[in-house]
């Protein structure tokens, strides 16, 4: 997966948070057709038995800045499947302990075709549920808090490895979002079947120029669910 999101407050994601008990006030939902990795992004978390919509920079791993933190050299806005057990990786404690739904309306994948870089996005029939990962960083001078986040990645999906051959976001089923969100679930032992690539909703793509001016090439096409 590559590093752009697509997020609207139409009804498709504000029913997404109603869904997970999240109100927009007062923490308002950060919407953009272009956030790319190292924006704030907006993700809902549980956390001391509540459950919360909240800003998080799109890069795991942060260092110290003069402003509090920024993203640190190490490109962590993707966290692996493969990663997240491996003790010392920087996902393996957040998957225990911090993990996050990330709710969007689309995402965009990159290319390299025949020496030429391709743009595709694709967006959900309805809202989808991206499987991710936070951490907490503070700033001992002022003891203002700092989240941050990764989207999971999983192998390609046979449809989707044409538009992006190496990685598919992690695309939660609605029935398990509670457990993934829960503090309490045992990751290792209750998660890992979702950790496959699997096709959980209807995408409809199409090519585009570039993200930044974002002008669509050709007719649009669609990618059933399994």
């Amino acid at each position: 997966m590559c590093g752009r999101l697509n997020v609207t407050d139409d009804p498709f994601v504000i029913g997404l948070l109603e869904e997970l008990g999240i109100s927009l006030m007062p923490q308002p939902l950060r919407t953009g057709r272009f956030i790319r990795a190292t924006n704030k992004v907006s993700v809902v978390l549980e956390e001391a038995g509540g459950r919360r919509l909240q800003d998080a920079i799109w890069w795991l791993l942060l260092e110290p800045s003069e402003a509090g933190f920024k993203p640190s050299q190490y490109t962590s806005f993707n966290t692996r499947y493969d990663k997240l057990n491996t003790k010392g990786s920087a996902g393996y404690t957040a998957y225990r302990q911090h993990r996050c739904v990330i709710p969007v309306s689309g995402f965009g994948e990159t290319e390299v075709i025949d020496g030429k870089t391709v743009y595709h996005d694709f967006i959900g029939d309805k809202a989808l549920a991206l499987g991710g990962l936070y951490r907490t960083w503070l700033n001992k001078e002022t003891g203002e808090l700092t989240y941050s986040c990764s989207v999971i990645t999983l192998p390609p999906h046979p449809k989707l490895m044409p538009y992006h051959s190496k990685a598919m976001p992690l695309i939660l089923p609605r029935a398990r979002l509670n457990q993934w969100l829960s503090p309490s679930t045992d990751a290792v032992n209750d998660l890992g079947d979702l950790l496959q690539p699997i096709l959980r909703e209807n995408l409809t793509g199409f090519q585009i120029d570039k993200p930044s001016t974002h002008n669509k090439i050709g007719d649009s096409f669609r990618l059933e669910m399994d």
